[in-house]
């Protein structure tokens, strides 16, 4: 089955708003055995538009719009298509209920412009928007007037507002997917997350004892970003669930050390579970990261049981005052050291009465390195209750944003090592 994207917007192209689109809907659809064959960004002009459904829908047997439903004047989407596909365009009654409720109960002020959202395609089928006012819109072409070989063929328009699209497209699309285009055999996958070990050591551990399960029908894929590595595991077929647990087994024995969680699981997610299940409690010390340490745990549902606190001790001032680092060991080792990493971390652990604590201290430039302490380098810290307290040293030469990210993903990393050692 051939899908196509096409997302739409200026403000794509300009590069004012970051298209996520591609890959958060290439991976729900690859969850259930469907694969993206093509992505196309235009912008809100209709011969681009038009002219790029329509070479889609000559070979594919579902296209997927993303933006211009909205009530603005370069919102065209729905009215180009319409007129395109020679769909008059009528009110819908439910819709127009929708978006007259949606403003009543926020308690505003409704433009009699937005009700061109409630304007219909002749046919169409109506996905309802439980997250804004414009509803997304699916046509059918039977017979394709585009391609003989694609009949009959799907065209489904969604709006551009992430926050819109994605409950949309969980709860509504995928659902009228699996219904409408049915796979052969029921598709099966696995997602194994590592961290802290490259993408071509990955392969070169796993590629002989992978290879029987290959033989097998397995499909292995990897994906990499900064300090970690997606092992994907899939395939098709009753006997597939097998397969992939018995090759699970495999790559776990041989870089198990290394995997974190499994599918769509962060770094955060694995920790704060794991706290969660053992009834204990982590604080936080952050310098360079700017507080990111304490976003990424607070980003997940129940956290609250597990967070006792950060302190973002960004100058020295801070890390003596409110962490209680030593100054002499501040002016004799410098902030970037071991021993202000694990001052930091038994410095918030004492004033959070957490059972652990996590420091990070580091460069993470354009400028402030030198010779023996490079922009890039960072010290993390854990202490923890009963526990030796350590450091260790890291190396992220990259930008600002991906050295803030790597280095949080890692002090993550160090403290779920432990906690699943402790628990042995």
């Amino acid at each position: 089955m051939d899908i196509e994207l096409i997302t739409i917007g200026n403000e794509l192209l300009l590069g004012q708003v970051l298209d996520t689109h591609q890959q958060w809907l290439g991976q729900r659809l690859a969850e259930r055995g469907r694969i993206l064959s093509r992505q196309l960004t235009v912008p809100d002009e209709g011969e681009s538009i038009c002219g790029a459904v329509q070479v889609a829908m000559s070979r594919s047997q579902l296209v997927i719009t993303t933006g211009g439903l909205g009530p603005t004047s370069d919102d065209l989407t729905r009215g180009l298509l319409a007129d395109f596909f020679g769909r008059p365009l009528s009110r819908d009654a439910a819709v127009e209920a929708h978006i007259e409720d949606y403003f009543r109960k926020r308690n505003r002020s409704m433009p009699d412009s937005v009700l061109v959202q409630a304007q219909v395609p002749k046919d169409a089928v109506v996905f309802p928007n439980l997250h804004g006012t414009a509803p997304g819109l699916g046509i059918k072409l039977s017979p394709n007037p585009f391609g003989t070989n694609v009949d009959p063929a799907w065209l489904i328009m969604l709006p551009g507002p992430p926050r819109e699209l994605r409950p949309m497209f969980a709860e509504q699309v995928l659902p009228f997917l699996e219904k409408n285009f049915p796979l052969e055999q029921e598709f099966h996958h696995r997602i194994l997350r590592s961290l802290g070990i490259g993408e071509s050591m990955v392969e070169e551990k796993l590629k002989d004892v992978i290879r029987p399960f290959l033989d097998r029908g397995l499909e292995l894929g990897y994906c990499a970003r900064i300090g970690q590595v997606d092992i994907r595991l899939s395939g098709s077929g009753p006997d597939m669930p097998i397969v992939i647990a018995e090759a699970e087994t495999v790559v776990r024995k041989a870089i198990g050390k290394h995997i974190y969680g499994i599918d769509g699981q962060t770094i955060a997610q694995a920790v704060v579970e794991r706290l969660i299940a053992i009834g204990e409690t982590v604080a936080v010390a952050e310098s360079c990261t700017g507080g990111l340490l304490g976003h990424q745990i607070t980003n997940v549902p129940g956290a609250s049981a597990v967070f006792a606190g950060g302190v973002l001790s960004y100058s020295n001032a801070m890390k003596e005052k409110l962490l209680g680092v030593n100054a002499s060991i501040l002016s004799k080792d410098g902030a970037v050291s071991k021993s202000v990493a694990i001052e930091m971390a038994e410095g918030v652990l004492e004033a959070s009465c957490a059972d652990h604590a996590l420091s990070i201290t580091g460069i993470a430039g354009p400028t402030g390195g030198s010779p023996e302490k490079p922009v890039g380098t960072v010290w993390l810290g854990l202490a923890s209750k009963g526990c030796r307290s350590i450091a260790i040293r890291k190396f992220h030469p990259f930008g600002r944003e991906s050295f803030k990210n790597a280095t949080v993903n890692y002090a993550l990393n160090m403290l779920l090592r432990r906690l699943n050692k402790t628990a042995k």
